[in-house]
Order: C-alpha cells, then structure tokens, then sequence
C-alpha cells in the first residue's frame, strides 16, 4: 500500500480514549491503522461515527499474543509515522492479590505487551517515517498506594520504559511522550465509586494523545496536575496513609 499521508498505528484501539483519538486523527488528515482484538467493535464504531473507511486500516492484534507481534508488524501495509500504544486491562487489587491470572494479565497488557511489540517498532531502523511513540499511563504509577499497587506498578513500569526509550530513541528524533492520566470515564472505570469531579471524558485525554507537545510526561487536567506534582513530592509516611 502507497500512502502520501501520514499513518499512525494504534495498539489496543478499542479503548474509549484510543477510539476518540482514531477520530482525531481521521480529522487531522492521518491514515490510521486501528489494531485491537475488538475488530467489530471498532467497525461498529466507525459506522456510528460516520468515520471514512479509506482513512482506516482495522486489524486484529492481540498484545498478550507476544510471538505473533513480530509477523504483524511486518505485514504492515505501510510503516508507521506515529505509534499509540493505549491498550489496558483493570483488576482491583483485592482480586489481583488473590488471583494471579488476573495479576499477570495486567502485567502483559500494561507492560509485557507494550516492551514487546514497542521494542519492534523502535529497533526497525528501515523505518524511517518514524516521528513519534505515544504510551497511555496511569497516575496509579506514580507511587504505590495499598489500594492499587498491582495495577499501579504495571504502569510505572510502562511509564520507565517509555522514558528510556525517550532517551534510546533521541539521537534519531524520534520523540517519545506518555500521557500520565487520572480517572477516566470509560468502560474499564464503569461500575468502580469514583469521585465524579475528578473524572475526565475520554476525548479530553485523546487531545493530549494526539497533540501531546514536547514534555516527555503530559498530565492531562489541571486538578490531576496538582495530583500528580503532591503525589511525586509526599513523604513516604503520608503516603501510607493514603487509601
């Protein structure tokens, strides 16, 4: 396939915040590549949202399928410019701490998947549309906190591996940016008792995933900034008294 837009491929596409940035990008002019397991679904979506087809490649990838990611990144139509990682799994840590399954599955979708099929995408040096790798993290991993730990270190670790990628990948200006986010209003949150006037739309962090600018950590929502900056700077004794 011959393409003279730019293509961006998106790893996990049916989220809520990955599906609103698809269309964003459709907006911006992009050819977006949809990867997800959930393939009727996002067909399904982009017939609600009237979304052109011609702008849209929907294909199946499944992140926790490690040994298939190296044949689907090659039989890639086209080379990616951007890459958005924004696939996710949630298990509350009560259960994690109780069922291993489903603390690994967290761990493959978060971290193991992403190093996976990441790691491909930034050691194919014949790529040389590559501009830029965005990952969708968590505030859950900025410390550990007894309520959430599981699911909180599955995304610290992504959130280190995208900064050492950073760092890997400047020499070839390829830029790298996490979007460190707080609660979003999805299917994945849909039941759990959160405090609505902290809740973000999807749509709001799918404009930072595609207009993420050039701080390597975007934290989308000034509430969740100051969030964000208390939690990183809070002494280790407060914070075990956090829930």
């Amino acid at each position: 396939m011959t393409l003279t837009r730019k293509t961006v491929l998106i790893l996990g596409a049916n989220s809520d915040v990955a599906k609103e940035a698809l269309a964003l990008y459709i907006a911006k002019g992009y050819h977006v590549i949809a990867a997800s397991r959930s393939v009727d679904q996002l067909k399904q979506f982009m017939t609600a949202r009237r979304l052109p087809e011609a702008q849209v490649t929907v294909q199946y990838f499944d992140v926790t399928a490690f040994d298939s990611h190296e044949a689907f990144y090659r039989a890639l139509p086209v080379k990616p410019h951007v890459v958005v990682y924004a696939a996710g799994f949630l298990k509350n840590n009560e259960d994690a701490m109780a069922d291993w399954n489903g603390a690994f599955q967290m761990m493959k979708v978060h971290y193991c998947g992403a190093v996976s099929i990441l790691n491909i995408v930034a050691t194919d040096k014949d790529n040389r549309n590559l501009e830029r790798i965005v990952g969708l993290s968590s505030l859950s991993g900025v410390r550990g906190r007894k309520s959430n730990f599981i699911y909180g270190s599955t995304k610290s670790a992504f959130t280190q591996y995208l900064a050492g990628l950073r760092q890997l990948l400047f020499a070839r200006g390829v830029a790298v940016n996490v979007i460190v986010a707080g609660y979003i209003r999805s299917k994945m949150t849909a039941g759990l008792n959160l405090p609505e006037s902290l809740m973000l739309e999807p749509i709001f962090i799918a404009r930072s995933v595609v207009h993420p600018g050039s701080s390597f950590t975007i934290v989308p929502g000034f509430k969740w900034k100051i969030i964000y900056h208390i939690l990183r700077l809070l002494p280790e004794r407060l914070v075990a008294k956090l829930p």
